[in-house]
């Protein structure tokens, strides 16, 4: 009886994850030491707009770097890094790569590194949409993103 108590609970927190966007990512390549999780897309202001992706990406082995993201909605994506490190305002541009130092996490957030995602079709608050993941190692993991609105209260996990 207890084991399946203990069964059932462990389905229903995955699901809790599956539903919030929390779910861990997983390797098309296989034994990829690369990670990703809490992924979200903020909802764009109409389809097609401008909207940027946040994650983060636990790298489990040698350094790497992020080199290019594809969407399940296609359209274009950008990577995205402050223009000086440490300078304030922070001032964005397109960067070649998003470096993965080995055994650490990088989070994608606002104001460091992130994602640009331009001309992609529909999105919805509530719905998940796929990232996958590009490396230079050769290596690509596909990921679950929230869409999310700020506009009705859904901001980010990050900045709750």
């Amino acid at each position: 009886m207890h084991s399946r108590v203990k069964v059932l609970s462990a389905v229903g927190a995955l699901g809790l994850l599956a539903a919030t966007g929390c779910t861990a990512a997983k390797a098309s390549s296989g034994g990829s030491a690369m990670a990703a999780t809490a992924a979200y897309v903020q909802q764009p202001s109409a389809t097609g707009k401008a909207t940027v992706g946040y994650l983060d990406i636990r790298n489990n082995g040698a350094d790497d770097q992020l080199v290019s993201v594809t969407t399940s909605v296609g359209g274009k994506v950008e990577l995205r890094g402050p223009a000086q490190p440490h300078a304030s305002p922070v001032v964005m541009r397109t960067v070649r790569d998003i470096p993965l130092p080995s055994h650490a996490m990088t989070q994608l957030i606002p104001n460091s590194y992130h994602l640009l995602i331009t001309g992609a079709g529909p999105m919805h608050d509530g719905k998940d949409i796929t990232l996958t993941l590009n490396f230079a190692q050769g290596n690509s993991v596909t990921v679950l993103a929230l869409v999310t609105d700020p506009q009705s209260g859904g901001s980010s996990f990050f900045l709750n």
